[in-house]
């Protein structure tokens, strides 16, 4: 380890920004300041809000800044540094910034709550768009629109709005689980979704069902989650998603660290059909 010399702690911590690749959101606490700071790629999100007493907070969402009252100002921009302290809000630019910024797309169709604001927009309102464009890519004949709780539900909305399909509940959430695809093993992954979703018979029981979700990485999730629905009486069973197909490994965060891991990368369309 290389100890900085450079004068000051702002001076430090730029020169350490500017040896780190790949993507951060940091958030550090000193005596006399909070600073937060964002990678030059800008991927995960960082944004920047304000308490009605005039403090300035920071949250990698917005809807932490609904929870505490906080008025949402802007995103922070890549490669800034935001200095909060008596003196007041400093911005400098800590990292150039990338030509182009690269925004996690999973952050927009799973990781991000949909009642949060990225690039402007409402997660929800993005998430409703796809499921409207799905619709128009991807049109079948059907009886019902579900969507796989939470994700998928925003675009099954749209997906049902645009093409006249009525819109109902197919599959029940139980809450207190967490993410099935973020599991290490398949056999927790899979006991992960019959925990977590239990289907509706009530509502599916012979009909012609388009379900969408917002993605599929290994493809296990997706297995089950068929089966669940032919075992409840499902008549047809059409999968829609409404994300890319994800052909290769993210080192950022998400657990999908090989690309032999990753259905679409060794699959065709109608390979992942039939599997």
């Amino acid at each position: 380890i290389r100890r900085s010399s450079k004068p000051t702690f702002m001076d430090k911590l730029k020169e350490a920004l500017n040896t780190v690749h790949g993507g951060f959101a940091y958030l550090i606490m000193t005596e006399h300041a909070m600073i937060g700071a964002l990678d030059p790629n800008g991927f995960r999100p960082l944004s920047l809000g304000r308490m009605t007493n005039g403090a300035y907070v920071l949250a990698s969402e917005t809807c932490a800044l609904d929870i505490v009252g906080a008025e949402y100002v802007r995103d922070v921009r890549p490669g800034e540094i935001l200095r909060i302290s008596a003196e007041g809000l400093v911005s400098e630019q800590g990292v150039p910034a990338a030509e182009e910024p690269a925004n996690c797309i999973f952050e927009q169709v799973y990781f991000a709550r949909p009642d949060s604001i990225m690039n402007g927009k409402s997660v929800y309102a993005c998430r409703y768009d796809m499921g409207r464009q799905l619709a128009h890519e991807e049109p079948v004949e059907a009886d019902l629109v579900i969507g796989v709780p939470d994700s998928g539900l925003p675009p099954a909305e749209g997906y049902s709005h645009e093409s006249g399909i009525p819109f109902g509940e197919g599959l029940i959430k139980n809450r207190y689980v967490g993410r099935t695809f973020i599991e290490p093993t398949q056999e927790l992954r899979a006991m992960g979704v019959r925990m977590k979703l239990n289907p509706l018979r009530d509502n599916i029981e012979g009909k012609r069902l388009v379900v969408i979700d917002d993605s599929i990485v290994r493809g296990t999730t997706m297995v089950q989650l068929v089966k669940m629905l032919r075992n409840a009486g499902a008549k047809e069973i059409h999968i829609r998603i409404n994300s890319p197909e994800v052909i290769w490994p993210c080192f950022y965060g998400i657990d999908t660290d090989v690309q032999s891991q990753l259905i679409s990368a060794n699959k065709t369309v109608d390979e992942i059909c039939e599997y």
